[in-house]
């Protein structure tokens, strides 16, 4: 989609202090090259692909790099209205005309031409797919054409035909699913999904249009109508111009059922998906909508705001305009007056979250200010449940969020507010242990060579001279053999998502943007019919979500630890808190971290809720632990009682050496020698004994206690100590 409002200008700030929820990163990724006639996005491979009279340059944009060099092949002259690489490399496809699409294999540099078989219909436009079926498919005025690709004859076989009348069409390679419009207004649609698992036929449906006058009927057109995949569920918004709606239509495998509709502010809106995050591009009015339809929600996050430039200022454009002089790129477009605009007229919105500006030759990537966003909200607990719904940035969403709570706290917010904060952590954790998300993070594509020869990742296209190699001949790629069809099958290292719980009645289970729904939710949220998922998972790509849950340890750490030296004035509020965790933490059944209970104990004993603290012990709603013990005993200085269960629970928990050290320091050195030797505790050395016995200037009991090293430790009474304490007990006697 391209936007036609005026640019805006835009402040020279950075970081998330700025008026904004949603930016883009300075610098963006340059496409441009001397001679480039025009842009294409291959969605099937996330490429950039730009040509000139007789070459096509290649960005690989899977893991978005602004610092990545090109791939390029050449191509033969001619007009081009668009270009698609094959999913495994090895083909390019070029639609020369509305009749007529190009082949060229490139390991054998052989080249053939299809051409519609009737005058009457016309090519729409074409994709590759890896469902089983077929390898190629073309959308024509009269339906569609299933395709294998016969690389020995040089030819493409029909496999199937899909007759209908169609008037344009809507395909994103990240749903596999393509809608084809049809009907005076063209709101009728057919939809088919060809994935991995095969092809699936949807239900007919026609989507609402309000009329404008009497005896108008408007005409929805393609820039209209939006397909987005969302936690692994797929949908389609349809802007409706009269009523100034965006309406929401989510796909299963046997309905199409309309969820509602979200208001429009703007004759000309885009659409992105970051991190299964909406956002709704109002662009005349130049703002950002931000929703998040988890739970089918229609509320936005946060109120309108501009899209934000973080990350530029002049110096970076100066030392960007300095790099394209050195490296001979002499063509490159002055961007100092251009890039500090947002929704230019020549923009135009990729699936999901990427912006292509076709006029700079810029590939900007979208991303949510996660800081900004938690900031902005009043309602905390939405706000947690948001973050914790994060992956791309799941660490900070986990920092984020247990700042929220600690924040909270600190303001010492109603207990029930914090409670429900700590239940809504606490909760994604359990749910991200039970089903093997928490600690793993997402792994980067790796490009090996012989899928990208000409790649050199990490390096500016500014730092390098493209018109050099423009006329070079490019160097063979080998295909990419490892290349399976069933890209959408799941790795046993990722943890299972709603797709994968609901396998055996799902169409296909996705792996980008697919969700560990919490239990309590998970029925609410998966209806009867069968849904209709994504297939997004990247040839190449590995997957795997991340998670922004915490654990009780990191509330110890980062909540609990660092509030307890400000709140020490207030100690019953911090018990009642500590003890609605410990209930939340029994809920999801989850252990507690032992400090938490250590902490607790110092809360008590510091305003010397003695009973309360017995009581909490022998009901065990402290549990024991060597931590719990050691506090009890350092707490117990000023109350022998508590001292006493500290003892009790190191000889529960058979801490026999830490029991006997405790002994020997209060004193009692008789009687932990009596204990060492009932429990064959044989780790203390002899000298504290000896050392306790003979601080005591009792000669009988030193006496006593060297007897014992004597008759039961073998060579004892050849050792230092012997002869040291021996000396001793001569010189008490005297």
């Amino acid at each position: 989609m391209t936007g036609d409002a005026s640019s805006s200008d835009l402040s020279y700030s950075n970081g998330s202090n700025a008026l904004s929820h949603v930016y883009i990163q300075y610098p963006p990724l340059r496409c441009h090259v001397p001679g480039s006639r025009k842009l294409f996005y291959d969605d099937g491979n996330k490429l950039i692909l730009s040509l000139t009279p007789n070459q096509v340059f290649s960005w690989k944009i899977a893991t978005y790099n602004p610092y990545a060099a090109p791939s390029f092949d050449p191509i033969s002259e001619g007009s081009v209205l668009s270009i698609r690489y094959s999913l495994d490399l090895k083909h390019l496809a070029i639609q020369r005309s509305s009749h007529e699409i190009q082949f060229w294999n490139k390991e054998t540099g052989d080249t053939f031409s299809h051409k519609c078989r009737s005058e009457s219909e016309s090519i729409l436009g074409f994709f590759w797919t890896d469902c089983p079926t077929c390898d190629i498919v073309f959308v024509k005025t009269s339906g569609l054409e299933l395709y294998t690709y016969g690389t020995e004859s040089r030819n493409l076989q029909l496999v199937q035909t899909k007759k209908l009348s169609i008037s344009w069409y809507k395909y994103t390679h990240e749903s596999r699913l393509v809608l084809l419009a049809s009907g005076i207004q063209c709101k009728s649609f057919t939809g088919f999904q060809l994935s991995s698992a095969g092809m699936i036929s949807l239900p007919k449906f026609e989507m609402a249009m309000a009329k404008s006058e009497a005896n108008s009927n408007p005409i929805l057109a393609a820039e209209d109508v939006h397909i987005i995949t969302v936690y692994g569920r797929i949908y389609c918004l349809q802007f409706d111009r009269v009523t100034m709606l965006l309406n929401s239509y989510r796909f299963y495998r046997d309905a199409v059922v309309q969820q509602g509709s979200l208001p429009v502010y703007s004759e000309r809106i885009a659409v992105s998906v970051v991190d299964n995050v909406l956002l709704v591009h109002q662009v005349e009015a130049r703002v950002v909508i931000v929703y998040d339809i988890y739970a089918d929600s229609q509320a936005p996050i946060s109120a309108p705001l501009p899209l934000f430039l973080r990350g530029y200022s002049k110096a970076n454009v100066a030392f960007s305009q300095t790099a394209s002089k050195t490296s001979g790129a002499s063509e490159s477009k002055n961007l100092c007056d251009t890039e500090e605009t947002t929704y230019g007229d020549q923009w135009k919105f990729l699936v999901p979250d990427l912006v292509l500006d076709v006029s700079n030759g810029s590939l900007w990537k979208i991303s949510l200010d996660l800081e900004g966003i938690s900031a902005s909200s009043s309602e905390v607990q939405l706000i947690l449940e948001f973050l914790q719904r994060r992956k791309l940035e799941a660490e900070k969403a986990k920092q984020l969020s247990l700042a929220i709570v600690r924040t909270i706290i600190l303001e010492r917010k109603p207990i029930p507010m914090v409670a429900r904060a700590m239940d809504v952590l606490l909760a994604a954790y359990s749910q991200a242990i039970k089903t093997g998300s928490y600690n793993k993070r997402s792994r980067t594509e790796e490009i090996s060579s012989s899928n990208a020869p000409n790649t050199a990742v990490g390096e500016s296209i500014t730092g390098i001279d493209v018109s050099r190699i423009i006329n070079r001949k490019p160097e063979s790629v080998p295909g990419n053999d490892s290349h399976n069809k069933s890209v959408m099958a799941t790795s046993e290292s990722d943890g299972p998502s709603i797709e994968k719980k609901e396998r055996g009645d799902l169409l296909e289970p996705g792996l980008l943007g697919s969700e560990d729904l919490p239990t309590r939710q998970y029925q609410t949220l998966v209806p009867a019919n069968n849904q209709l998922n994504s297939s997004a998972s990247q040839r190449n790509q590995s997957i795997v979500t991340s998670s922004a849950a915490t654990s009780p340890a990191d509330f110890y750490s980062h909540v609990f630890s660092p509030i307890e030296e400000e709140m020490t004035g207030d100690g019953s509020y911090l018990t009642a808190i500590t003890i609605e965790f410990l209930r939340s933490c029994s809920l999801e059944k989850l252990k507690v971290y032992p400090n938490t209970y250590a902490l607790l104990v110092q809360i008590l004993a510091r305003d010397e809720r003695y009973a309360e603290l017995g009581l909490f012990i022998m009901n065990k709603i402290i549990e024991p632990s060597k931590e719990v013990a050691l506090q009890l005993l350092d707490s117990g200085h000023q109350n022998q009682q508590i001292r006493k269960l500290g003892l009790d629970i190191l000889r529960q928990l058979s801490l026999h050496h830490d029991y006997v050290l405790l002994l020997v320091q209060d004193g009692y050195y008789l009687q932990a020698l009596r204990y060492a030797r009932k429990n064959k505790v044989n780790t203390v050395r002899s000298s504290l004994f000896l050392e306790a016995a003979y601080i005591s200037k009792d000669p009988q009991h030193l006496a006593a206690v060297l007897r014992f090293f004597s008759d039961f430790i073998p060579g004892f009474k050849s050792s230092a100590d012997h002869n040291t304490y021996h000396r001793f007990v001569a010189e008490l006697n005297s």
